[in-house]
C-alpha cells in the first residue's frame, strides 16, 4: 500500500487536473451556445435561398443549369472524374470521438474511384494527413474557431472556381452533425453538383414516380424570372452554397465543443471517483499507521515494565 504522502501527492494531482475539466467544460459550453444562437439567427435566410431554388425547379424542371448534375451519356464515368472532400476537423483534441469519426471517413473517400482531393480545415486534421504523406490542397486553409459568413464565402468562392473550370467535377463535405445533445455522427454530403431530386422531394413524393411525373407538371402559383430561370439560378446558387458551408461549420463547431463538453464530464467525473478511492486509502493507510504507533508504544511500555522487573 501506497504511503500517506504519496497517496495525498496523487489526489492533489487529481484535483488540478479537475480543475482544467471543469473549466474546459464551462468554455465550450459557452462557445457551443453562442454558436447556435448565431446559426438560428441566420438560418432564414439560408432555408429561403432553398425554397426559391425548389420553387425555379418546380416551374421549370427541363432546365439545364451547370450547377445541377448532368443525366445521361453525358456524365463523366466514375475512374475519370475529379473529387474534391472539403473536411472539417478540430484545431485541438480531447474533444472524444469527434475528430476520429470525421478522419475515417475522409480516409474511407480516399480509397474511391478516381482523383480525389483533401481541403482541409482544422489544424488536428492537416497534421494527421501530413503525417499520412496524403496530398491535401493549401488553398484552403482556414481556422475552425467561430466560424464566419466570410470564412464560408471564401470557401465557396474557391470551390466554385476549381469546379467551373473543370478542375474538379464533384465537391462534397464532411463534417459533423449534432443529433441531439449526448449524440454526434460524422457524414458527408455533396455539394456540387447539386441533385434536383433533392429539391423536388421537399414538396412531392418521389418514390411514386407517376405522381411524381404528374406533380412536376401542375404549377402551384405564378412566378417570373427575369431574365431567366438559368440567370436566377446563377444569382441564387451560390449564396444557397455559402450558407450550406456555413451551417456545416457551425455544426461542427457545435459538434466539437459538444464532444468536448462530454468527454469533460467523463474525465471529471472519473476523477471524482478516483479522489473517492484515493481516500479510502488515505484513511486507510492513516489508520494503519496510527495502529502501528498504538503498537510501537504499548511493545515500548511493555519492555520498560520488564526491564524494570528484572
Amino acid at each position: 500500500m501506497a504511503n500517506m504522502k504519496e497517496i495525498q501527492d496523487r489526489r492533489r494531482s487529481i484535483q488540478d487536473t479537475m480543475k482544467i475539466t471543469n473549466a474546459m467544460y464551462m468554455i465550450s459550453s459557452s462557445k457551443m451556445k453562442k454558436a447556435q444562437k448565431v446559426l438560428k439567427d441566420t438560418e432564414p435566410y439560408f432555408y429561403a435561398m432553398q425554397d426559391a431554388i425548389s420553387r425555379i425547379l418546380r416551374h421549370a424542371p427541363e432546365v439545364d443549369h451547370m450547377y445541377f448534375a448532368p443525366e445521361g451519356a453525358s456524365a463523366k464515368k466514375e475512374k475519370d472524374k475529379n473529387i474534391g472532400y472539403i473536411v472539417i476537423t478540430g484545431d485541438k483534441g480531447m474533444a472524444g470521438a469527434y475528430n476520429h469519426n470525421v478522419i475515417k471517413i475522409a480516409e474511407e473517400k480516399l480509397q474511391r474511384e478516381g482523383n480525389v482531393t483533401l481541403f482541409v480545415l482544422g489544424e488536428l486534421g492537416r497534421h494527421y494527413f501530413a503525417r499520412k504523406k496524403v496530398n491535401v490542397d493549401t488553398s484552403v486553409r482556414y481556422t475552425v474557431q467561430h466560424p464566419t459568413i466570410h470564412r464560408a464565402r471564401s470557401i465557396t468562392t474557391k470551390m466554385l472556381e476549381l469546379y467551373l473550370s473543370g478542375q474538379l467535377d464533384e465537391v462534397h463535405i464532411i463534417y459533423t452533425v449534432m443529433e441531439s445533445a449526448v449524440s454526434m455522427e460524422a457524414k458527408s454530403w455533396q455539394l456540387l453538383p447539386l441533385k434536383k431530386e433533392g429539391f423536388r422531394k421537399k414538396y412531392i413524393d418521389l418514390s411514386n414516380k407517376e405522381l411524381a411525373k404528374e406533380l412536376l407538371t401542375v404549377h402551384q402559383e405564378v412566378i417570373t424570372m427575369s431574365p431567366s430561370a438559368e440567370a436566377v439560378l446563377e444569382a441564387v446558387v451560390p449564396q444557397y452554397l455559402i450558407g450550406t458551408i456555413y451551417g456545416c461549420l457551425v455544426e461542427s463547431y457545435c459538434s466539437e465543443h459538444n464532444s468536448r463538453m462530454i468527454a469533460m464530464e467523463s474525465s471529471t467525473k472519473s476523477a471524482k471517483e478516483m479522489l473517492n478511492n484515493l481516500s479510502i486509502m488515505y484513511n486507510r493507510a492513516r489508520q494503519a499507521a496510527i495502529t502501528q504507533e498504538i503498537t510501537e508504544v504499548i511493545g515500548g511500555a511493555k519492555a520498560q515494565k520488564r526491564k524494570q522487573n528484572s
